[in-house]
């Protein structure tokens, strides 16, 4: 007989932009600070920081055009040394991620292409690079059907739910699962296990997940009505 797991509420649940009872870490975002790309974005969460970069609409190799819409990649690098499987592996769920929301259809024969740089890792990387990879496009002006986030959540061995963990709580968690999310309908975009869980586990997971969503998507809103009414 399993035991039915419960969200835990740490030092972290404070009110806020992201209202109270939710355990996310303090998000911080900045856009166009890069001069070269089209769009560019650094979003922290916690100590976790990766910085974005977008380039396009622009022209596509030969061999990588797609006649009726825009090809879309997705470069990540790590902090230190080359990309290796796990790079592989996130790029390809970003990339998944991405091409369900871009309206590549506006600009076929045409690359757009998302460079990630992972600046600090403290946990919930993955969830990171979505977040600063959907501000970068939203500053690169890339057209979209809607706004995606990351959110990650863990299981530790008593079945205890932990929203947005640390390297730490990751490695001592029983499971560790990754959702994309849209913002019209919290709807699932992309989704990624690591672990032991079981149904139930998994669709609570997501419901907390979706519920985090809403104060994600609420501090993007409040970030770019920062940087747009200013003068």
């Amino acid at each position: 007989m399993q035991t039915e797991s419960k969200i835990r509420a740490d030092s972290r649940t404070e009110p806020g932009p992201r209202g109270p009872g939710c355990s996310l870490r303090h998000f911080a975002c900045e856009q166009n600070l890069l001069s070269r790309p089209d769009g560019s974005a650094s979003f922290l969460q916690g100590d976790t920081s990766v910085l974005a970069g977008v380039y396009g609409p622009a022209e596509v190799k030969i061999s990588k055009e797609i006649f009726n819409k825009a090809t879309l990649e997705v470069i990540l690098r790590p902090k230190t040394g080359l990309p290796g499987v796990a790079e592989k592996s996130r790029e390809r769920l970003i990339r998944n991620t991405c091409e369900a929301v871009v309206l590549g259809a506006l600009h076929p024969r045409t690359s757009i292409t998302v460079v990630l740089q992972v600046v600090s890792d403290a946990g919930s990387l993955l969830a990171c690079c979505l977040n600063a990879a959907c501000m970068a496009l939203v500053d690169a002006g890339v057209p979209m059907r809607a706004l995606f986030c990351g959110v990650t959540c863990a299981l530790d061995s008593d079945g205890t739910l932990m929203l947005d963990p640390t390297a730490k709580q990751e490695k001592e968690a029983r499971a560790v699962l990754t959702f994309a999310l849209d913002s019209v309908e919290r709807k699932l975009l992309m989704s990624t296990t690591k672990g032991l869980y079981s149904d139930a586990e998994l669709q609570q997971c997501l419901a907390a997940a979706q519920t985090a969503s809403t104060h994600v998507f609420r501090f993007y809103r409040e970030s770019l009505q920062r940087r747009y009414s200013k003068s």
